[in-house]
């Protein structure tokens, strides 16, 4: 599908450990595309599919929308979890007072904090020790 800039749209930015999703919402059948690819080909896993279309299952949009986005960064799961959170802050863009309750008491409209911790000096990781020995 090629969407011009003239077709209303409704926009979100997720994100997660190091993964940014550029959402954007349209009207349509309910078509995911990722990065230029659909779903299905970018994601292998179906846990991650699920993730992804966790706020659009929960406020009753499956059908109703087309969703493109660009993401970057991080991992597989980082990615969908930034979509996730992409979506469902473009969605409350859309409707607001429809779906924001919902999504807010489901958690995908808070930024997920946990980042990976720093690697310290005098250790081999963030917090993994040397092998200690006595000799």
């Amino acid at each position: 599908m090629n969407y011009q800039s003239a077709k209303p749209y409704f926009y979100g930015t997720g994100r997660r450990k190091k993964s940014i999703a550029r959402v954007r919402i349209y009207p349509g059948t309910g078509a995911i595309t990722i990065n230029k690819r659909d779903i299905d080909d970018y994601f292998g896993l179906d846990t991650l599919k699920l993730v992804v279309r966790q706020p659009l299952e929960l406020t009753g949009t499956t059908g109703k929308f087309d969703v493109i986005c660009n993401v970057i960064g991080g991992g597989v799961s980082g990615q969908a979890g930034a979509i996730r959170h992409g979506i469902s802050r473009a969605l409350v863009q859309a409707d607001a007072e429809t779906y924001r309750a919902s999504l807010k008491s489901a958690g995908y409209l808070t930024r997920d904090p946990r980042m990976k911790e720093r690697k310290k000096y005098g250790l081999k990781a963030a917090r993994r020790a040397p092998q200690f020995s006595k000799r």
